[in-house]
C-alpha cells in the first residue's frame, strides 16, 4: 500500500479519538493549569517528548512550567501542578513522581489511556484518552498503528488543544505569546 493510504488511516484514527475525551476532564485540567503556581510536566519515551512540547508552549503563555528531568527544573510545592502523561499510567518512575508530588502538597493531573491505573488513582484529575497500549492483542481499542502511537499523536493533539482553550480564556494571541519565543536560534 501507498503511504498516502497509511497516512488517511491514522488521520481517521485521529479524527475518531475525538469522542472518548471528555470536555469537562479537560476543563478540569485548564482550570488546574490556570489556578497553579507552577506546572510541572513528566512521562517517558515519546510521551514525554509529547509533554515536552506542552511545557514549551506553556512556557510562551507565560505560565511557569518545567520538564520533569531538566537541569533547570525548580522544585515542587504546595499548588504546584505536576501532568503526567503515560499511557499504562504504571511506569515506575512516574508512578514515584506523583507520589512525591503529593507529599509536597502539589496537585497530580494524569492523561492516560487506563484510569484505573496506579497513577490513575493517585491524581486528582485524570483525562482518558483512547489508544492501545504497547501490547496491542490486549486491547479494545484498535489501531493500525505500531505500539502506543496512537495514544502520543492524540496526546500531542490534545494538548495543544488545551493551549487554544488556555489562550481563549487568558485572552492571548499568538502575537502576544510571540515575545516569548526563543531568539537565540
Amino acid at each position: 500500500m501507498e503511504t498516502s493510504y497509511y497516512l488517511s488511516k491514522v488521520l481517521e484514527e485521529l479524527n475518531h479519538s475525538v469522542q472518548y475525551i471528555t470536555d469537562a476532564d479537560a476543563e478540569s485540567l485548564v482550570q488546574a493549569i490556570r489556578s497553579a503556581n507552577k506546572v510541572f510536566v513528566a512521562g517517558a519515551g515519546r510521551s514525554g517528548f509529547m509533554g515536552k512540547s506542552f511545557a514549551m508552549r506553556m512556557m510562551h503563555m507565560g505560565i511557569d512550567s518545567y520538564v520533569v528531568g531538566e537541569t533547570v527544573t525548580a522544585n515542587i510545592a504546595e499548588n504546584d501542578l505536576l501532568i503526567i502523561a503515560s499511557g499504562s499510567g504504571e511506569t515506575k518512575s512516574l508512578v514515584s513522581m506523583a507520589e512525591k508530588a503529593i507529599g509536597y502538597g502539589a496537585k497530580v493531573a494524569v492523561v492516560t489511556i487506563n484510569p484505573e491505573s496506579t497513577i490513575g488513582k493517585l491524581a486528582g484529575i485524570v483525562v482518558k484518552m483512547p489508544g492501545s497500549p504497547k501490547d496491542q492483542e490486549t486491547s479494545e481499542y484498535q489501531t493500525i498503528q505500531p505500539m502506543a502511537s496512537l495514544f502520543e499523536q492524540t496526546l500531542l493533539l490534545f494538548f495543544d488543544s488545551l493551549i487554544l482553550r488556555y489562550m481563549e480564556l487568558e485572552g492571548l494571541t499568538s502575537s502576544s505569546m510571540f515575545s516569548k519565543h526563543a531568539n537565540l536560534e
